[in-house]
């Protein structure tokens, strides 16, 4: 069977199974999608028009020019690469879904979150994904997400799990990571690790510190009380990368996991600075694989975070809640992955 098509559309497009298939709906359901039929629910019409997107189809006019309606995303920054590559493919699942995404993002001195979301309620906004917002800072007043939920605002979290926010969170597995990262360099022989690491008020640091003390412990026999001594809190930039690693180079470190990828562009840089060679000398380990980070000067040997599956799932989770449909309001974790590449070596003391 043929797709039935409106007026002016090409007929080179797949066959109306074909589409079926692939938005696991019945062909005549297909067809009043495609025709602008009425009695075909909001869920399931995006599932048709995510299906043509997958397959190539380009979409009716009328169809494209629809939207199911506004969702806001409100992202820290866009200095880190990790945030713009979650915004990307957040916003392309969106659209994938029909809805138009509204990209917010806070710079110094510009609107703060709570001020953002106003503008997105102003704009009568479907839903809004928060990534490493506020809900991720152990010291900020979760009320803010209660009056929220308070207002029927469907909303979902990335990275960042508070029991004090009933909602769905999907984050990657900040212990497993760190687990990984030192396993790998105590693999190598080294015997002196240090970790590099954001303000511990946030979630996913506070994690990450945790888990590395744990693993200094079981890997490398270092005392509890004395495993604070290889952990550097500092900023999530080039700049904290670079304070935190001369710190921890002077101590005698020579291999430092990181919080971030950019971090660990800055501990290389004290590094070299130093005079020491990275990997030869000293082996440092980034976080997130942000884009461009496999060119760097050595390639950055990195724990990737799986943004196109977290972006995804949380996207779902966001849709079932407009739809009425919520998930179970808890953290889905997604399992990171080590890529190893040439910024890391063999310690031969």
């Amino acid at each position: 069977m043929t797709l039935s098509l409106p007026r002016g559309v090409d007929r080179g497009v797949p066959r109306l199974l074909d589409i079926a298939s692939q938005a696991q709906v019945s062909e005549a359901t297909v067809s009043r999608v495609l025709n602008g039929k009425p009695g075909v629910a909001a869920g399931t019409r995006r599932r048709v028009l995510a299906a043509l997107d997958v397959l190539g189809y380009e979409r009716p006019v009328r169809l494209s020019q629809r939207s199911a309606g506004l969702v806001g995303l409100v992202i820290p920054e866009l200095t880190n690469p990790i945030f713009p590559a979650f915004a990307q493919v957040i916003e392309q699942v969106l659209a994938g879904h029909g809805y138009t995404p509204v990209l917010c993002t806070q710079m110094p001195g510009g609107a703060t979150e709570d001020e953002l979301v106003e503008q997105l309620l102003e704009r009568d906004v479907t839903g809004i994904v928060f990534l490493s917002g506020l809900h991720a800072d152990l010291t900020a007043d979760p009320t803010r997400y209660h009056k929220l939920a308070s207002r029927g605002m469907p909303f979902v979290l990335v990275n960042g799990f508070n029991e004090q926010i009933r909602a769905s969170c999907v984050s990657s597995d900040d212990r497993s990571a760190i687990r990984m990262a030192v396993r790998h360099l105590t693999d190598l022989g080294h015997e002196r690790v240090g970790l590099a690491i954001g303000p511990t008020r946030f979630v996913p640091s506070w994690r990450k510190a945790e888990a590395f003390a744990a693993a200094v412990r079981s890997e490398l026999g270092v005392p509890r009380e004395a495993t604070g001594r290889s952990i550097r809190r500092t900023l999530f930039t080039v700049e904290g990368g670079h304070a935190a690693g001369g710190a921890l180079l002077d101590q005698g470190c020579t291999g430092i996991v990181c919080g971030s990828d950019l971090m660990a562009l800055g501990v290389i840089r004290a590094a070299r600075e130093r005079g020491r060679e990275v990997p030869g000398d000293v082996s440092v380990i980034g976080f997130d694989d942000s884009p461009l980070i496999a060119f760097t000067d050595p390639p950055l040997t990195t724990v990737r975070q799986p943004v196109q599956a977290m972006a995804t799932a949380a996207v779902d989770a966001l849709l079932e809640e407009i739809d009425g449909n919520p998930v179970q309001r808890t953290e889905f974790v997604f399992q990171p992955e080590l890529v190893v590449r040439g910024s890391t070596a063999r310690w031969n003391a």
